[in-house]
């Protein structure tokens, strides 16, 4: 049996792997969700599907690691069907992870799913995600309300989102935000998604701490971090990746950290051993940009 507070799937033999792939991609959601984050210039390589499909995440490292930090960790990790958590239904504060759901909101809503993005759009939205600008969450906050995250969450499954009047605040788990950035992408219109993830790639090179440091070959990162103005209290952070059909969605959170500087140590450790063994592709094409075609 796993570690306390752990619950994951038992490692699959390759042709069960392969049985699985064939069924995701037969079934009627995959078209919806798979077409929307497709890396780009990466087709659907049932070879490279198989290989992710097959591989599992550092789990015991990962524990063993938290155990030795500072502290509260819990995280969760998704591949398609199969999920993988530590204490992932620890309720904590969002802090700036809110922002990709704040996101997420503005673009679906009904005066927005329907046209083109505009200027003002790009300026409010492009800061919040790409340099985590407060000012600009306050300003897409008052504009999508509570009841539009609140509609989000339930769609996206999460259990334990609660907005709060200080939308750092906010309540979140590691196995809601895995949950919601495994298939982040399908609660955007399709002329938004890669507007959407875009930014989601586009985070600035001094906020690319944790997994923003590791080298993943082949793969398109999207994610989003969330910390305490530099206190320590919070630092999280949650990531899809996306290699042509295949997903892999990790949520790191982290409270008490004592420093930032620490917790992003903590970040950086924990993504490492996650991702572990994660197989690597030949780099997307130059010129290709870093997010889907759409």
């Amino acid at each position: 049996m796993s570690s306390p507070g752990l619950m994951t799937t038992r490692n699959r033999p390759r042709r069960i792997a392969a049985a699985l792939v064939a069924c995701v991609c037969a079934s009627g959601l995959a078209p919806a969700v798979l077409s929307g984050a497709a890396g780009a210039g990466v087709p659907c390589r049932a070879a490279d599907t198989v290989r992710v499909a097959s591989w599992s995440p550092g789990i015991a490292p990962a524990i063993a690691y938290a155990r030795t930090r500072r502290g509260d960790i819990s995280f969760a990790v998704r591949v398609n069907a199969r999920r993988w958590d530590y204490r992932a239904e620890h309720v904590v504060a969002t802090a700036s992870v809110l922002k990709a759901m704040l996101l997420v909101a503005y673009l679906d809503q009904a005066s927005v799913r329907g046209r083109a993005l505009t200027r003002a759009d790009a300026a409010l939205l492009a800061p919040m995600i790409r340099r985590s600008d407060n000012t600009a969450a306050t300003r897409v906050r008052d504009i999508v309300g509570d009841r539009r995250l609140v509609a989000l969450a339930r769609a996206a499954g999460m259990r334990h989102f609660r907005p709060a009047a200080i939308w750092g605040l906010s309540e979140t788990s590691a196995s809601d935000q895995a949950r919601f950035f495994l298939r982040i992408d399908s609660f955007v219109v399709a002329r938004h998604r890669r507007f959407a993830l875009g930014q989601l790639a586009s985070v600035i090179p001094s906020q690319r701490w944790g997994i923003g440091r590791l080298r993943l070959p082949g793969w398109s990162v999207y994610f989003k971090g969330g910390w305490g103005t530099g206190t320590g209290r919070v630092d999280h952070q949650v990531v899809l990746l996306v290699h042509g059909c295949s997903r892999v969605s990790v949520a790191i959170m982290t409270t008490a950290d004592g420093t930032h500087a620490y917790g992003k140590q903590t970040l950086y450790g924990m993504a490492g051993r996650l991702l572990r063994g994660l197989p690597a592709f030949p780099s997307l094409r130059a010129g290709a940009g870093n997010h889907p075609n759409v």
